[in-house]
């Protein structure tokens, strides 16, 4: 999913408000009423991420639209941050709503230019008894598989975790090199925002979005 949060190690603070793990308390957690408040903001962010990046794949959607539109939505992302980790409540719940703005004119910039949606991965297989299996990432992709008169069973990656654990024994089988780790092989474009250290340092433009 796409970033918001100034990426900072995390260090137990309780001294002033709502006890989290975050390096220092902004004005936002003052009481549990005003963190509640600015956490369901965030959180209206995120699900309109998931479902943009659901959508259009991760990271894929502001590399679709032109580069002035994309420098504003990374603009915002950052007055997101600034406000999430020293803003008060106030300036939560504005950028929050900046933000959701800012994915829906990228989201209306990229259908508009006709710009192709993130395929679906389908992985299919034959049980012994004629039907075909179907194998997809998420439920988005599931409404996608088209059977073509065919009886088709489709399991997403999340099925596939739960048949998984409740079937220890057969995920025992299969378990290789316990504790291997593989190295992450780079597949995405830098973010511009893991350049920017200091979250509190000003902007040099009005509001975007």
């Amino acid at each position: 999913m796409a970033k918001y949060k100034h990426k900072e190690k995390p260090a137990e603070n309780s001294d002033f408000g709502v006890a989290t793990l975050w390096p220092s308390v902004p004005s936002w957690h003052a009481t549990i009423g005003t963190y509640i408040s600015g956490q369901a903001e965030i959180d209206d962010v995120d699900l309109l991420a998931i479902e943009m990046e659901t959508k259009w794949g991760v990271d894929r959607l502001r590399l679709l639209v032109p580069v002035d539109l994309r420098e504003k939505f990374d603009r915002q992302r950052y007055l997101l941050n600034r406000a999430t980790w020293h803003g008060d409540l106030q300036d939560v719940i504005r950028e929050a709503k900046r933000m959701c703005a800012a994915w829906r004119a990228l989201d209306k910039a990229a259908s508009a230019a006709g710009k192709p949606e993130r395929a679906a991965e389908v992985w299919e297989l034959a049980l012994e008894d004629g039907r075909t299996v179907a194998l997809v990432r998420t439920e988005h992709d599931a409404r996608r598989v088209r059977p073509d008169g065919r009886f088709v069973d489709v399991y997403t990656l999340d099925e596939i975790g739960h048949l998984i654990h409740g079937f220890p024994a057969l995920a025992k089988i299969h378990q290789t090199f316990p504790g291997a780790t593989v190295e992450r092989v780079r597949t995405r474009i830098k973010d511009p925002l893991d350049a920017i250290p200091d979250s509190k340092a000003p902007i040099d433009d009005p509001v975007p979005f």
